[in-house]
């Protein structure tokens, strides 16, 4: 049985708006809805490696050695900033077009999967968010991690797709409007930077 505290504390985490809820709308408005669940099932399998990493106590090591800390920074902020670019250029990563050739889910998961698995957060995150709601029984806390870690990657993945489902039904509106086109890939774009310049200053 899970904690309702822990249930309302993923549940409000989830909800706010952050990288893969970006990228999860904007595959919504540029593809459609089956698109934004596989870029939904993508985010979420890249929760994945953090859940691990702060169960084995591997984001320890991220929080104590400044160098790892940095060097997959690095990476995250690189890989926004390319997504920031492919939302401004035709035929780009996150490019919103009515004639767009349509894109195989799995790459579409694939991108939303190293989009947060490259983020040195999460691991930190699930290293503080999950211990207070443990039963502090040695014996069982790596089980419980787990099915902490497994109810919240379930709760990201139904979240996203309705924000992606959303995304979908606003899609013929926004593909009949090129101006709007236009200005919501500058949009994107603007705010994959932002997120960018935020991981950039991130400490561990």
């Amino acid at each position: 049985m899970f904690d309702p505290a822990f249930l309302l504390t993923a549940f409000v985490v989830v909800i706010a708006p952050g990288a893969g809820v970006l990228y999860t709308v904007a595959i919504g408005l540029g593809r459609g809805r089956v698109a934004s669940i596989w870029a939904a099932a993508g985010c979420t399998l890249g929760i994945l490696p953090h859940l691990l990493a702060a169960t084995l106590g591997l984001a320890a090591i991220l929080h104590t050695s400044a160098l790892a800390f940095h060097a997959m920074k690095l990476v995250g902020v690189l890989y926004l900033l390319y997504l920031a670019w492919g939302a401004l250029q035709a035929g780009g990563a996150l490019d919103v077009a009515p004639d767009r050739a349509t894109e195989p889910g799995p790459r579409t998961a694939l991108r939303g999967m190293l989009l947060n698995a490259l983020n040195p957060k999460l691991s930190l995150f699930f290293l503080a968010l999950l211990p207070p709601f443990l039963s502090g029984t040695p014996g069982t806390a790596t089980a419980e991690m787990l099915s902490l870690g497994a109810m919240f990657m379930a709760m990201t993945f139904a979240v996203f797709c309705l924000y992606g489902s959303l995304a979908a039904s606003a899609r013929e509106r926004v593909l009949q409007s090129p101006r709007l086109l236009t200005w919501l890939g500058r949009g994107i774009a603007a705010l994959f930077a932002a997120l960018a310049a935020r991981l950039a200053m991130e400490r561990a």
